[in-house]
């Protein structure tokens, strides 16, 4: 096919979408600014120890994961989670309580008191918000599920996905399918309820009952297979400095390798992050630029700590912990990365990525990073019973990490799409549109595929 698509960015919502006009016969290039995949997938093998700086796993939530994992050769290379990763721990009092995850459980636990309990059970009962598209996730849960809720349960979980604060996400835009139960249903527990025949309906598998995933060498094994497939279609050091329309057309300018170069298309998926595409799409739509700059992302540090097996005294028997914001640590929480996952230590070690800041605690670094790094580390060896300093320690520092869907976020989403319609050929992508996750990124990318199709077509 002779019209030629560029693709701006070889993470995995770019190279996803590239496989796919590849492979059906499109004419793509895929221009990327570093010398190696991944976009925020950074995999580092060291000293017996496996370092996933980004995302250390993701849920197999459509078929189109199994499809490229097939189709690129991975699947002896693809893991799944033990088992033992499954129960999940909040911190409440200084201690360590699994996350109840049946009702039975939920009546049992001590995570929350009984008046939280009873409270849970009176959601069927609250009446829809009148204004959902501008409330937060947090207005949302403690209207339907009571304050201590919000604190112990949903104010973790959002640290956990987002790195986020729930007082500013918004419900609509961040959670979905959350916000779709009440709008839809009336309620969680109807919605729950009510909702399971339209869901089996779906290919897509809800993520909270998802496979979790990743791969022996850690989770840039996909998108750096994806670019090996691709081969010289993948033009690594190519700095995209400006797009400039011209007719029907658009002209892509860039430096490679320190030279100026220049290349016309007739479609551009751009699969940067949005503050990124801003710099690149002001001479087209300045009001795009303006929408491309407030999408908020906090910065995060992600530690990766290994000890001695024998030096831990408390039992590794879950995916890890969480740390609600009333308990007042230095840090988000921490997963148990050797525990979920095989390769990820040597045998006598055990591995923990622990996360830190965010948009709870961005002035956290304000401060000189070693110094938060120590303050962590004595709060994690605490919880975890270890009297010892880490064996390996090493860190990555994101200073714009998740694109964060706050309050309002739906007026941004409109923008995007008018931007589209306003200029046919131009797809905006990424984990700032449609979901944050590894599986909402591969699942945007046949979206954004069929969008390229359309017009191509």
């Amino acid at each position: 096919m002779s019209k030629k698509v560029i693709i701006l960015g070889a993470g995995i919502s770019g190279l996803a979408a590239a496989y796919l006009l590849n492979k059906n016969g499109y004419d793509v290039i895929v221009l990327e600014k570093n010398k190696e995949a991944g976009g925020s997938m950074e995999s580092v093998a060291e000293k017996g120890f496996l370092f996933d700086r980004g995302p250390n796993s993701g849920l197999e939530t459509t078929p189109l994961i199994r499809q490229l994992v097939d189709e690129l050769g991975l699947a002896d290379e693809m893991i799944y989670s033990n088992r033992e990763g499954n129960k999940r721990y909040i911190l409440r009092d200084g201690n360590l309580h699994p996350l109840p995850m049946t009702p039975q459980a939920f009546i049992g636990t001590k995570l929350f008191s009984s008046k939280a309990k009873f409270r849970v059970f009176a959601e069927p009962f609250i009446k829809r918000s009148s204004d959902g598209y501008y409330q937060s996730i947090a207005q949302f849960v403690e209207r339907r599920l009571g304050k201590e809720f919000l604190d112990y349960a949903i104010n973790p979980f959002v640290a956990g996905v987002y790195a986020g604060n729930p007082e500013g996400l918004s419900v609509h835009s961040a959670f979905p399918k959350l916000y779709e139960l009440e709008e839809k249903y009336g309620g969680l527990i109807k919605g729950t309820i009510k909702g399971v025949r339209e869901r089996k309906k779906r290919p897509e598998v809800a993520k909270q009952s998802a496979q979790m995933f990743s791969f022996k060498s850690g989770m840039q094994v996909l998108p750096k297979t994806i670019a090996k497939k691709l081969g010289s279609k993948v033009r690594f050091f190519a700095d995209v400095k400006s797009v400039v329309k011209e007719d029907d057309k658009y002209r892509i300018k860039y430096v490679n390798a320190n030279q100026d170069d220049e290349i016309l298309c007739d479609a551009i998926i751009s699969a940067i992050p949005s503050y990124q595409a801003a710099e690149i799409f002001g001479g087209i739509d300045e009001q795009l630029v303006k929408h491309l700059s407030e999408v908020y992302y906090p910065p995060v540090l992600v530690l990766y700590a290994g000890y001695k097996k024998e030096q831990i005294g408390r039992k590794l028997d879950g995916f890890g912990f969480l740390i609600p914001a009333v308990e007042k640590k230095s840090f988000l929480g921490a997963i148990w990365s050797s525990v979920i996952f095989p390769q990820r230590s040597t045998e006598d070690h055990a591995a923990f990525t622990i996360f830190v800041g965010g948009s709870r605690s961005p002035e956290i670094f304000a401060v000189d990073k070693q110094i938060v790094i120590k303050k962590v580390i004595n709060e994690f060896n605490e919880l975890m019973q270890i009297t010892e300093q880490p064996d390996y320690l090493t860190y990555r520092f994101w200073n714009k990490a998740i694109p964060q869907y706050n309050i309002g976020y739906i007026e941004h989403e409109r923008y995007f799409d008018k931007f589209e319609a306003d200029n046919p050929g131009i797809i905006l992508s990424g984990n700032y549109r449609g979901g944050i996750s590894v599986g909402d990124c591969i699942k945007n990318s046949e979206i954004v595929y069929n969008k390229a199709v359309k017009f191509l077509s």
